[in-house]
């Protein structure tokens, strides 16, 4: 492999790593605050796909419009998932949430099938996101700039979140002790119903930008990226949002850079991941950033 094939695989791993990181944001958020693993997640993004799509062909907006919409609406989405399935076992055995949140993820499944169909559609990508661009030999198409662009704006202004403003202190402290920081006067179920808006507006971000880099939206689409994203979770140390970061950009690398040089294989760049998964509980179940949680009462 050449040198300037090299780069463009390295530019590949960056925009792929960019989805896997702010999709399993979403994952680490509702596990650090809740020890839950939402396995709905991946469904909710396929979500917030359909309403960009339906928003750009059926209602005739700007994409710029849909997309916003989209999120805000996914955004909508993810609290009253919280709220109608979540909220009501939040002391209940953690197995319950579990099997409910699965439930979920099949319930979103088999309605985006019953009212989309089963026939992919071909996602709309806008004009700026697909112009070739030839750079020191290096060929791209702009969405591959555009990703983690678009990536590395959502994640500073989500630390920024965290780190600088009163809701996110608030995050942080419901994520150290729940029970203590409702003893002190904060609304502890608005902060999780706040985390669950950001973490599926994160998923629908990604989403629309999974559909742009392969642009053809079904309603399984979100399974296998939601999987993904979850062991980029794990890889990176979930509960941690650096961690989940590191995982999903480390994530893309890999599985582009390790078909990159054995082709041969390229067929199993899915297991590669699971690989990485079962490496990572077997040898540093806490992953890369991760540190031992205790566990909630």
């Amino acid at each position: 492999m050449g040198i300037v094939d090299l780069f463009q695989q390295l530019a590949n791993g960056l925009s792929l790593g960019s989805l896997y990181a702010l999709i399993a944001i979403g994952y680490t958020m509702v596990y650090g605050i809740i020890r839950l693993i939402n396995f709905a997640h991946g469904d909710v993004m396929m979500v917030g796909c359909y309403l960009a799509y339906f928003g750009v062909l059926m209602f005739r907006l700007p994409w710029q419009i849909s997309w916003i919409l989209a999120v805000l609406l996914t955004s909508l989405l993810g609290v009253s998932i919280y709220i109608g399935a979540y909220k009501p076992l939040r002391r209940a055995p953690r197995i319950s949430a579990l099997i409910t949140a699965i439930g979920v993820s099949f319930f979103l499944e088999s309605l985006g099938l019953v009212i989309f169909g089963g026939r992919p559609k071909a996602f709309p990508r806008p004009p700026a996101f697909d112009i070739g661009l030839n750079i020191g030999g290096v060929y791209l198409v702009s969405f591959t700039l555009w990703i983690p662009l678009i990536t590395a704006i959502l994640l500073v202004g989500l630390v920024y979140l965290i780190y600088k403003t009163k809701i996110g202190m608030a995050m942080r402290s419901v994520a150290t002790d729940i029970e203590t920081t409702s003893l002190m006067g904060v609304d502890v179920d608005k902060v999780i119903s706040f985390t669950f808006a950001i973490g599926s507006a994160l998923a629908a971000a990604g989403g629309i930008m999974w559909a742009i880099k392969f642009p053809q939206i079904n309603p399984y689409m979100g399974i296998m990226p939601g999987l993904k994203a979850f062991i980029a979770a794990v890889f990176g140390g979930i509960g941690n949002i650096f961690g989940a970061m590191l995982g999903g950009f480390l994530l893309g690398m890999i599985e582009i850079l390790v078909v990159a040089f054995m082709p041969s294989i390229a067929g199993y760049r899915d297991a590669i991941a699971f690989g990485i998964l079962i490496v990572v509980l077997l040898f540093k179940p806490t992953g890369l950033l991760g540190e031992p949680l205790k566990e909630k009462v």
